[in-house]
């Protein structure tokens, strides 16, 4: 996983400071670490957005204008409900080799023969749950489909154990379906989603 700089400065834990930050192009940040007191920060908000849009997980290297680093992950963002941007956020410091929970997008490659045979891929989760330590857990996952036929459907518990290497594991309930291929609709008159559109092009 890849590890970006952010630089954090302290602030004070108010409602007024918190207000004036954003009118700065800051974002106050609660960072939490097991054992210790909450760190109250605040990031720019430009930075954070660019980090917090991108599809993939990162390790967040929070540098500190004294020089100190701090290894975070994001756990939370709160965004504002008109404008999508990000209004506050919680982080949690961790240290190298300390074993974490963490969100990891997915992604889906592979030519499946049910698709072939005029399936749909229908995704059905499009993150999953990983533990283990950050610097070994990739951005992201990605799920290979080339062997799911028409009608299949994976589920967490089927995740190839070659996507792990061994090095993290991915928590849930194995039940929970992750992708499958559906079959094609059918009309009243008994012709495919894929046929229709076939003769409504030849008409054309």
């Amino acid at each position: 996983m890849e590890t970006l700089v952010l630089a954090a400065e302290p602030r004070a834990c108010t409602k007024n400071e918190a207000q004036k930050l954003r009118k700065e192009g800051k974002v106050p940040v609660v960072v939490y670490h097991k054992g210790e007191e909450n760190a109250h920060i605040s990031v720019d908000a430009i930075a954070l957005e660019k980090i917090a849009h991108s599809p993939e997980s990162h390790i967040i290297n929070l540098k500190f204008p004294d020089g100190a680093t701090k290894l975070s992950l994001i756990k939370e963002l709160q965004l504002d409900p008109v404008s999508d941007k990000v209004i506050h956020a919680d982080f949690q410091f961790f240290t190298k080799g300390e074993i974490m929970e963490m969100e990891v997008p997915l992604s889906f490659s592979g030519k499946a023969p049910g698709i072939v045979a005029g399936g749909k891929m229908q995704v059905l989760l499009h993150s999953v749950t990983v533990k283990g330590a950050p610097s070994n857990i990739p951005d992201h996952l990605d799920i290979d489909i080339s062997a799911m036929e028409l009608g299949d459907t994976m589920h967490l518990g089927q995740i190839p154990e070659e996507i792990t290497g061994g090095k993290f594991e991915v928590v849930g309930n194995p039940d929970t379906p992750v992708v499958s291929i559906t079959a094609p609709r059918v009309d009243a008159e008994g012709s495919t989603e894929a046929e229709a559109a076939t003769a409504e092009e030849g008409e054309a």
